[in-house]
């Protein structure tokens, strides 16, 4: 019997659940993908930026193309953190997931800390139409073969139901192959819900960036010019770097003080971190994945952070396997949990 019909007479289920995922998950950790972490994706401007973008990293190329709406900017981005905390919140927990994902708009919106006026929802339009309208071109070599490629940051959106009012109620969106796979493969990191806090889009950027560097080590130095060029500013340096200043003084960054250094150079530290001596050397790639295997969906390098502050706080006893030991501790960590 074809398409499920059966002998209740049914109508065959066209659109199982599989096909996509409801998002429903209440307090989902905030996640970020490793990719747009790295490269200036997002617009920093507050105005609509129509400028086309190129940018080079370690043999990679990317092309930025806005719409005519202008490139999805780092406050539209929230959604697509919203997305892919939703989806590792239940890969995490077993559950089956689809790119294509059903939300409450008025969830989104308090899980990113927005208001949820009329105004706001008609912004949250305006950012689904920057978002699925910005494309990213992007070579990639396999095998000796060089293969380009372009996409939208979100393939489609749909608004499903509106109230009377007019006021958004519950959307669709469907993510690219590129995000999607981002999550398969928990290309991901863990964001402080402060994020959501910051109001200038260069402290969220600059956040990022500093999140994403300080992974596996207690700071990050990086000179003015190469910030500039990671941030993806529009600005001039010296207005850059001006504003870096004022950074500074705020001090609103989660986690992360930052401070000049002589040759023009800005410094990133973790607030409160243990400063560990030389004699604990860095954890080898594979003892990292099979940490990863041990513990699915945690933010392996926050792990790794975890337990080197618990190893400083023990007295910081000789370790003649740091190895064995960090995998020992996540196996007795698992069963603790």
């Amino acid at each position: 019997m074809p398409d499920g019909a059966g002998r209740s007479g049914l109508l065959p289920d066209r659109h199982p659940t599989a096909d996509f995922f409801v998002c429903d998950i209440f307090d989902a950790s905030p996640k970020d993908d490793l990719g747009s972490m790295e490269h200036p994706i997002f617009s920093l401007s507050t105005r609509p930026d129509r400028r086309v973008l190129s940018y080079n990293h370690n043999d990679v190329a990317i092309t930025i193309t806005p719409s005519v709406r202008g490139r999805a900017t780092i406050h539209d981005k929230d959604i697509l953190i919203y997305c892919i905390s939703q989806l590792m919140a239940a890969l995490n927990a077993g559950r089956e997931i689809s790119r294509t994902l059903h939300l409450k708009a008025h969830d989104l919106l308090v899980a990113t800390n927005r208001d949820t006026s009329g105004d706001a929802y008609a912004r949250l339009r305006e950012a689904f139409e920057r978002l699925a309208g910005t494309r990213i071109t992007t070579n990639l070599t396999t095998g000796g073969l060089e293969t380009t490629r372009g996409f939208g940051l979100l393939e489609s959106w749909e608004i499903v139901r509106r109230s009377r009012g007019g006021r958004m109620i519950s959307v669709t969106v469907t993510l690219s192959e590129w995000l999607f796979r981002a999550v398969l493969s928990k290309s991901v990191l863990t964001l402080s819900r402060d994020y959501f806090r910051l109001r200038k889009p260069l402290e969220r950027r600059v956040y990022e960036l500093a999140r994403k560097h300080c992974g596996r080590q207690p700071g990050w130095r990086v000179s003015v010019t190469t910030l500039h060029k990671k941030a993806g500013s529009a600005a001039p340096v010296r207005v850059f770097r001006a504003a870096l200043r004022r950074m500074i003084v705020d001090d609103h960054l989660p986690d992360y003080e930052m401070r000049e250094d002589t040759g023009d150079m800005i410094i990133f530290e973790r607030r409160h971190q243990v400063v560990m001596p030389d004699t604990l050397t860095p954890l080898a790639p594979l003892t990292l994945d099979e940490a990863r295997t041990l513990a699915p969906g945690a933010d392996i390098y926050a792990l790794e952070a975890e337990w080197r502050s618990w190893w400083a706080e023990t007295g910081r006893p000789r370790l003649s396997n740091p190895d064995a030991a960090f995998l020992g501790w996540v196996r007795s960590r698992n069963t603790r949990l």
